[in-house]
């Protein structure tokens, strides 16, 4: 049995807004802000990686209400200031506090 390729594109947008609960076209305005991992193909998918990242950006656009700019800002700092372990480390962290959260309205989350 081969093992997973958590870097292989395989995933679509659409898929993606069905694990986080969100609309394809609120997705596809992260893409066109570049808060989304950069695809050069025409068919764009993602990995599962990349999925850590975009449900991040979602979290911190519709719970947070963090702008463009500041999106933009986090993820750089993630990318220019941890080293490849802390990063995953951290996105694994975040990942744990929103399946917390995935069952909660926003209005919920907001008072925590």
């Amino acid at each position: 049995m081969a093992l997973l390729d958590n870097n292989k594109d395989v995933i679509p947008l659409s898929s993606i807004s069905e694990l986080l609960s969100a609309k394809v076209r609120t997705l596809k305005m992260y893409e066109e802000k570049g808060l989304l991992p950069l695809k050069k193909e025409v068919k764009k998918l993602y990995s599962i990686n990349d999925i850590q990242i975009i449900s991040f950006v979602h979290y911190l656009a519709s719970v947070k209400k963090i702008n463009v700019n500041g999106i933009k800002y986090i993820i750089a700092m993630l990318d220019n200031n941890m080293d490849e372990k802390n990063r995953a480390d951290f996105l694994e962290l975040v990942e744990q506090k929103l399946e917390k959260l995935s069952g909660k309205e926003v209005v919920d989350v907001e008072s925590m």
